[in-house]
């Protein structure tokens, strides 16, 4: 490939470390896919067997649940957004971007716990039927990866601080905003599958 076809090419692509680098994370996301997919069949087997603890229907609030998939989904835009802006090389423009969707990822974070710790006033706990600690489990787990995801988007905004936008740091922009899409489209099944069931159930 002559170095006139590679520059055309975007800049997380340009070099052959970071091509290799980003289809090693499109096997990673498989791999999470593969765990997710194992949570929801665990969620589905368990579903309704809540014992004698609240019925999923008497605590899921339409409310809440739509803000918080309505942050998330505002987040993956602005991360997309984001990346754009790595491509096109504007610095400022890129971390303001960055800092928004940390601000939302956040949000997000707060309003989960704020529901987890509601739900545990209401007796409802990990520990409380089989149900429940299948539902913790699910949606803790993409907590834990949305936490992640926050660490792991303060690093790239020192990261770029301290040395631009480079082969190196495009790569991992880029494989980020791949992570944070993933969180989103698995929120969405969440919301489909646990949240609205849940709900007329």
């Amino acid at each position: 490939m002559s170095g006139q076809e590679a520059n055309t090419r975007p800049l997380e692509y340009q070099t052959e470390e970071g091509q290799m680098d980003i289809v090693g994370f499109w096997i990673f996301l498989a791999a999470e896919l593969s765990l997710f997919g194992t949570l929801f069949a665990t969620y589905a087997v368990m579903f309704g067997r809540t014992a004698d603890a609240p019925v999923p229907g008497d605590l899921f609030t339409p409310g809440t649940t739509l803000i918080m998939t309505i942050i998330l989904l505002t987040s993956s835009f602005t991360c997309g957004v984001a990346v754009s802006e790595m491509r096109r090389g504007a610095v400022k423009s890129f971390m303001t971007w960055l800092i928004i969707t940390l601000v939302l990822g956040l949000s997000f974070l707060g309003f989960e716990i704020y529901e987890f710790h509601h739900y545990a006033t209401k007796g409802a706990t990990l520990q409380s039927s089989a149900y429940w600690s299948s539902f913790f489990i699910l949606a803790g787990t993409h907590g834990v990866h949305v936490t992640f995801g926050l660490g792991w988007l303060t690093l790239l905004l020192i990261q770029t601080a301290q040395r631009g936008i480079t082969s190196i740091t495009s790569k991992k922009i880029f494989i980020v905003g791949l992570y944070w899409h993933f969180l989103d489209v698995i929120w969405i099944f969440i919301f489909t599958g646990v949240y609205l069931i849940g709900m007329v159930v």
